[in-house]
């Protein structure tokens, strides 16, 4: 893409990710703990080097914790049959509850973390601070088994992505950004439609010449994917010329970088613009401090990589006719599984190839012989089954681009703001919609939702009157709307001198809520509770907790 499409991308909106507007409270920023180590100072080294000042204090782990989870879910589900999957006995146990005890257990002295960032050869400046170690405990101690699964895939995309970095002359470092967006997932889909492991908007997938129509998307293509992304990349430090800048512009556009520069006076440093930036950006940049940490130093904590469950050597076979992934499978007895890990791009599982536009399919390269010997048959199996009159079929449905059964058509998007109390069984019964189009629209886990939350509900074109007025109704008014009880359903405590009741509150954890009492641990008031999910807490729900 040329500079020039660049800038005017950057005049109309965001390009990778829509966020929330600048958060834009005072803080007294000289009240926070500095601490200051020496890292490189300019892209092509010259062993120069200049302090980094970090006057920051705020742990937003939270935000990223989520994804980590997310894919430690997907890694136990996948059922690849070519390898195992099953992890090293090295990381055996670490899924378990981890408590503040073994939190603080895992903390290492600032000294010892900054003699190790010294030790990491960046070209990126490394900065380190209490929310970059808040960082370092999540990925360290709390989440070990995640990581370790990151060390495994690592082996695989690190290659790509290091070649496409190289080819464009950028610091290596910067392989560790799709831990951040993507935890190295191809098919990752984030609530506001980035796709891929380095997550890229449809408009900016487009402008960098990736294709996506209903058969490929090559934001999910590892290899064209990471070109893209060292592209534009290099265009964002071609306007910065600073890389924590470039890595906060990546995540929230440049718009939003734009504007934190402005209201502080035209600083271009990520630092002193940090309370002038989204939420999410201010936790990306230290979370990519601490990804490049523990990617080098896990192994000093006992992180090592799960058992492969993708082959190191792969290669490709370009295709020059409709091939369809389970033509392959069959005839070469490999997994679809495998054959979709190995090339997410395909939506439909379909290389929609001719001879004028040809398709790479990647194999695992010693079954890439096998493939060439047997080609002709290949392409035959089952051809009228697959390809009728040797023709694409048209698909359906676009599997998880489009939206939950098509249910907003001919529907209008109301918003409605969370109250305290609320849950999202009874914003769906007074919506009349189903709980899973409600999640499906605003990207809830775990039925989560906070207070002041705006959610988007499609509502008949003739109701959006009566639904929009919902967010001035009474909890009351609203139960009596659809012919309900006005009162909520309520947990009868008993009080007893050996245990004190606590009230979860909004933003509360049940690790936030255990400090609070001497003794107490996470995992006690879970067994104490009968809570499975730690992260399944609502408002107002009422926590036994034992003496001490």
């Amino acid at each position: 893409m040329k500079f020039t499409s660049l800038i005017l991308l950057l005049l109309v909106g965001g390009i990778v990710k829509a966020n929330a507007n600048p958060f834009t409270k005072d803080v007294d920023k000289d009240s926070l703990q500095t601490i200051k180590i020496k890292t490189v100072e300019k892209l092509n080294y010259n062993g120069t080097y200049k302090w980094s000042y970090s006057k920051v204090d705020e742990d937003l782990s939270d935000l990223f914790a989520d994804r980590l989870d997310s894919m430690l879910i997907q890694w136990r589900t996948r059922s690849l049959t070519s390898f195992e999957t099953v992890e090293n006995d090295s990381v055996e146990g670490l899924d378990h509850v981890i408590d503040e005890g073994e939190v603080l257990k895992g903390m290492l002295s600032d000294s010892v973390y900054i003699k190790q960032f010294e030790g990491i050869h960046s070209f990126i400046d490394l900065s380190y601070n209490p929310t970059v170690k808040n960082f370092i405990n999540l990925y360290a101690v709390r989440r070990k088994r995640q990581i370790a699964n990151l060390l495994q895939l690592s082996e695989y995309y690190f290659p790509m992505f290091e070649e496409m970095l190289d080819k464009y002359d950028l610091p290596l470092e910067l392989k560790y950004l799709p831990i951040i967006e993507s935890s190295l997932n191809p098919r990752a889909y984030s609530r506001a439609g980035a796709s891929g492991l380095w997550q890229f908007m449809y408009g900016t997938g487009k402008s960098y010449k990736l294709r996506i129509d209903s058969y490929v998307d090559e934001r999910r293509d590892p290899y064209k994917s990471s070109e893209a992304a060292a592209r534009f990349l290099k265009d964002l430090y071609n306007i910065y010329k600073d890389w924590q800048l470039v890595i906060a512009a990546y995540n929230c556009g440049p718009g939003n970088v734009n504007k934190a520069i402005r209201r502080c006076g035209g600083a271009r440093n990520y630092w002193e613009i940090y309370y002038r930036l989204p939420r999410e950006t201010r936790g990306y940049v230290p979370s990519f401090i601490a990804a490049t940490y523990i990617m080098n130093y896990a192994d000093e904590y006992g992180i090592k990589p799960s058992k492969r469950v993708l082959p190191i050597a792969t290669d490709t076979i370009i295709v020059d006719r409709y091939l369809n992934l389970e033509q392959v499978s069959k005839k070469l007895n490999i997994s679809m599984d495998l054959l979709r890990e190995l090339n997410p791009q395909y939506r439909k599982d379909i290389l929609p190839a001719t001879k004028t536009d040809k398709y790479a399919l990647r194999l695992p390269a010693d079954r890439v012989g096998d493939f060439i010997d047997d080609e002709l048959h290949i392409f035959a199996l089952n051809r009228d089954k697959y390809f009728p009159n040797n023709r694409l079929i048209k698909p359906k449905s676009l599997g998880s681009y489009k939206h939950a059964n098509g249910t907003i058509r001919g529907k209008k998007k109301v918003y409605y703001t969370v109250k305290d109390g609320d849950n999202v069984g009874y914003i769906a019964e007074w919506f009349n919609v189903r709980s899973s189009d409600l999640r499906y629209w605003n990207s809830i886990r775990r039925n989560m939702i906070r207070v002041g939350q705006k959610l988007v509900i499609y509502v008949p074109s003739s109701k959006y009157s009566y639904y929009k007025a919902f967010n001035s109704k009474s909890f009351a008014q609203k139960q009596s709307a659809i012919g309900a009880r006005s009162y909520r359903k309520t947990k009868t405590v008993t009080k007893s001198k050996n245990y004190v009741y606590y009230t979860v509150r909004k933003n509360d954890t049940l690790w936030k809520i255990a400090k609070k009492y001497d003794g107490v641990s996470e995992s006690s008031i879970k067994r104490l509770n009968g809570i499975s999910n730690a992260r399944s807490l609502s408002i107002g729900q009422v926590i036994k907790i034992k003496k001490i």
